[in-house]
């Protein structure tokens, strides 16, 4: 049986506490720390947001699995640390971040573990720093077993390498460069797989992995290319997620539709049914993630 690319279902979480994590913020160049709101009413925003994206989700034909978020972790809306898979299984990998490594709750583990067979947990490696931040660092082409990543503080080259020919898929790396110089933090910043189409910024890949990864994407998807300024703006931060129909949407939020020309808009929308955004604006600005952090796909 063939992978399929993209899933109807989805995990959440939604955040007990939010605000900007300075654990984060020397490897995530896209978070912003302000001080002029206070911290309830960042958060009650943010709950708002949450709340929205998710009965947008809902109402467009996605099943949505929902869980709130522990006090311990500003970064629990973005459930990145566990990657399921079609044989019913999952893996859990190693964050970076120690108040990142408390998302990892019982309870989450014990309600994916209903559905789930947990065959590895790299967690281990955190106390060696050595971490592998699992989708949001690895990019997936499941259909084509292509994974695409960029080397960060966040992605270990040797264990994406050993992980990927454990599981076996390519792996295409490559390096990076921010609008600051520093490597971007997650591969999903600035790119997305879909079905037939790959959203990406060759910008901001060095110029001599360019080629490698062109050659990569160009094989099997149609590109939307994004440009450097619009990462910005989170355009690389989208999901492909089927409707219960099986129609092809395209998450992502208010600011990235809104940072899309009509020329990209037109040859997204023939490879997607449609766009589906709303604002998640505080959560982009103290979190440094969008829409597709925010989603956790259940195969």
């Amino acid at each position: 049986m063939q992978d399929k690319q993209s899933t109807n279902k989805i995990f959440m979480v939604e955040p007990k506490v939010f605000f900007m994590n300075p654990q984060t913020a020397s490897s995530n160049h896209y978070q912003i720390d302000d001080n002029s709101k206070d911290s309830k009413a960042i958060l009650n925003a943010a709950k708002k947001e949450f709340n929205n994206f998710k009965n947008c989700l809902i109402k467009n034909g996605v099943e949505v699995m929902a869980m709130k978020g522990s006090e311990e972790c500003p970064d629990h809306i973005f459930p990145n640390w566990f990657i399921t898979f079609e044989d019913k299984t999952f893996q859990i990998f190693s964050m970076l971040a120690e108040n990142r490594r408390k998302e990892k709750t019982p309870e989450m583990i014990k309600k994916l573990s209903e559905e789930y067979n947990l065959t590895r947990d790299l967690s281990s490696l955190e106390d060696r720093n050595i971490f592998l931040e699992s989708t949001s660092s690895m990019v997936f082409d499941r259909v084509n077993r292509v994974v695409y990543l960029t080397i960060s503080p966040r992605a270990n080259a040797g264990l994406a390498n050993e992980w990927c020919n454990e599981n076996n898929y390519e792996l295409v790396m490559f390096e990076t460069e921010s609008h600051t110089g520093s490597p971007i933090y997650h591969t999903d910043v600035l790119m997305y797989v879909g079905t037939t189409a790959i959203g990406i910024c060759y910008e901001v890949i060095k110029p001599e992995y360019r080629d490698l990864v062109r050659e990569r994407v160009e094989r099997y998807h149609d590109v939307i290319e994004i440009k450097k300024e619009q990462l910005l703006n989170f355009c690389g931060n989208c999901l492909e997620i089927p409707d219960k129909d099986g129609n092809l949407l395209l998450a992502m939020s208010t600011a990235a539709f809104n940072a899309y020309t009509e020329l990209q808009k037109e040859k997204i929308e023939k490879h997607f049914k449609k766009i589906v955004h709303t604002d998640i604006s505080t959560i982009e600005k103290y979190g440094g993630g969008s829409a597709r952090c925010m989603l956790a796909e259940l195969f």
